[in-house]
């Protein structure tokens, strides 16, 4: 994930850089530079990881992440080789250039987190996009920009999947079960659900609550996602039983186009429920999940309408996403797994 780190330190009084910290914190940045003796002062302000040279840094400057400018070929090879040994790199590289960050990503990949100063939200594209697979976060020191190149290194850090029409073969009630629904920190778009299945590597798009019926008020944070046992996806290409979602942890917002987001779980509600059978089929591949038997309760079609369960049909089509490979523990693994 790209991450968004606030340069709050310098000369300038405290109460002047204080705006920054704040801006950090209401942006959602992962990271904030201070002086040293102030990471108290920036803690104070609310939960961020604080970077200085100071002993109480989450972030050790000149240990953990060595700081930089570019001037000249001589600074890219400096900084190059602090990266051997450092988690971090942050480079500011004031007449920006393409080439230098090329070369560093080139050198660095994979060794240690290049973050790179920028001045606005088309800098910080440019940077994260940069040889493909980009730098892997930026600095701001302008609060006012924090709001703007946040929203860049969201939708850069999003990942975006291929959703395959499959065909239902089948809509069978099976009785009472326990069933989870997902309450989110968020309020979800029409279109706007979560990938929920049987097996983890085919699930199928079930949508939130953002529309009102005339049974119940929409409920817009809200995924009534299925049945205990189903995995749900997650950022990063992994999954989770639904039974195991709780307060605080991430999953994966996923619209019908396949972009994503990542949400916060507010809330996950088990209830017993009637519940109904789902099976369809694409291209030899079949999917199944177990989804409450409720007339509320909504699939997608391929044009990207929420379709109620009460209202498919054998033939109808939704969409779900297939993958090949099985998973252990949630993680993607290369190997043969059947699912039944």
């Amino acid at each position: 994930m790209k991450e968004l780190w606030v340069k709050a330190d310098g000369e300038r009084p405290w109460e002047e850089r204080k705006k920054a910290v704040t801006a950090a914190l209401e942006g959602g940045a992962d990271a904030v530079i201070v002086n040293p003796g102030e990471e108290g002062k920036a803690r104070g302000l609310g939960r961020i990881r604080v970077v200085s040279s100071g002993k109480d840094a989450d972030i050790v400057l000149e240990k953990d992440a060595f700081y930089r400018e570019i001037k000249g070929k001589a600074d890219e090879k400096d900084i190059a080789a602090l990266g051997q040994k450092a988690k971090y790199v942050v480079v500011n590289a004031r007449d920006w250039r393409i080439i230098p960050l090329e070369n560093l990503i080139a050198a660095l990949q994979g060794k240690c987190r290049i973050i790179v100063e920028v001045k606005d939200a088309q800098e910080a594209k440019t940077a994260l996009e940069t040889l493909e697979v980009g730098a892997d976060g930026v600095i701001v020191s302008d609060a006012r920009r924090v709001g703007k190149v946040r929203d860049v290194v969201d939708a850069m850090s999003s990942e975006r999947l291929k959703l395959t029409p499959v065909k239902i073969t089948s809509l069978k009630p099976v009785g009472m079960g326990d069933r989870v629904c997902v309450d989110t920190a968020s309020m979800l778009a029409v279109g706007e659900g979560m990938l929920v299945g049987s097996q983890g590597s085919s699930m199928f798009l079930v949508h939130s609550e953002s529309i009102e019926t005339e049974y119940v008020a929409a409920r817009p944070f809200r995924v009534n996602a299925g049945a205990v046992h189903a995995y749900i996806r997650l950022p990063d290409n992994k999954t989770k039983y639904l039974s195991e979602v709780k307060t605080g942890d991430e999953v994966l917002a996923v619209d019908a186009k396949g972009g994503t987001r990542k949400v916060i779980v507010g809330r996950a509600k088990v209830e017993k429920r009637p519940l109904i059978l789902v099976e369809a089929e694409a291209d030899g591949a079949k999917l199944k999940t177990l989804l409450q038997n409720a007339e509320t309760i909504l699939l997608v079609s391929p044009e990207g309408n929420p379709v109620s369960i009460a209202r498919l049909k054998t033939g109808d089509t939704v969409l779900a996403y297939i993958e090949e490979g099985g998973r252990h523990f949630g993680m993607k693994v290369k190997e043969t797994v059947e699912e039944k």
